[in-house]
């Protein structure tokens, strides 16, 4: 279930795909310690990256990271994990739980323009070992005096940037910890009343919603396919396919801080009359 970007860094890193082992998830979506063992012992000592999920892109799932972890790191591998949705779950207590042994990790990636509804473009790395950063992206040149440990140029790809954290750091501050906490809940608790609603009304529920994600499907492929053509056409909100276990599904994200009841009663009821015309 890996999501694209991770093998499009692999790309820009010039590792390149070759170099790439998708490996099987469970029915959970999740990557089981036995297949996470196998790959290692298959090549022991070779240079490695476990990338872990913080929230599937489709279903929202969580990697065991406390078993993981443990396995890649005793055969020398560095742990990523890939946490664009799912590492704001630790603002939440009833929900952190999902993130149970991330903080073992090596690196961790996540997105303010999502859950935090900033704006594109501020992405986070975070190393736990900020030498690491250091020591990939630190610059030097005649040109370009810095002795500020935490110059900019010397933690990121880009030298020359606008100022990205400003925009996170506004949610920050106008919204503070109870806030971002509130956010993330109640787009989870959205998520699970979407899903109810459109289970009641015949849709099929792939999978538990989990995180903010609901996954639903109509029957055969075509008629799912018509069916979000004919959401988008409609307009009382925008959802886009995608695939799930080799078949078509209709993916249902909610991230929008400013979602209510109403919002999620008015989408599933559109959803289920595009099923109707469809059918």
């Amino acid at each position: 279930e890996v999501h694209g970007t991770t093998t499009r860094a692999a790309k820009l890193l010039g590792i390149g795909t070759s170099n790439i082992l998708v490996l099987p998830s469970d029915s959970a979506a999740q990557l089981a310690p036995d297949v996470l063992r196998d790959a290692l012992d298959r090549e022991p000592g070779r240079p490695t990256i476990v990338v872990l999920q913080a929230g599937d892109v489709n279903c929202g799932a969580f990697d065991p990271f406390s078993e993981l972890i443990p396995l890649a790191h005793d055969a020398g591998a560095w742990v990523h994990i890939d946490g664009a949705m799912g590492l704001w779950c630790n603002a939440v207590p009833e929900l952190r739980h999902l993130l149970l042994g991330a903080e073992l990790a090596d690196s961790w990636a996540t997105d303010g323009h999502k859950w935090l509804n900033a704006g594109y473009d501020s992405g986070i790395a975070v190393c736990a070992r900020g030498e690491d950063l250091t020591r990939a992206f630190a610059t030097d040149a005649a040109y370009l005096p810095s002795e500020d440990d935490r110059a900019p140029m010397h933690l990121s790809v880009q030298m020359s940037q606008r100022a990205r954290g400003v925009e996170v750091w506004a949610v920050y501050a106008s919204r503070g910890r109870r806030g971002i906490a509130d956010l993330v809940e109640g787009c989870c608790r959205h998520a699970a009343r979407l899903a109810a609603r459109l289970a009641d009304g015949g849709a099929e529920v792939l999978a538990p919603v989990v995180l903010n994600q609901a996954l639903v499907a109509f029957g055969d492929d075509a008629t799912t396919d018509a069916v979000i053509a004919a959401l988008q056409v409609e307009g009382t909100t925008w959802a886009g396919p995608t695939t799930w276990h080799g078949h078509r599904a209709l993916r249902l994200s909610v991230s929008d801080a400013a979602t209510t009841d109403d919002d999620v009663d008015r989408v599933a009821a559109a959803v289920l009359r595009c099923h109707r015309r469809a059918g």
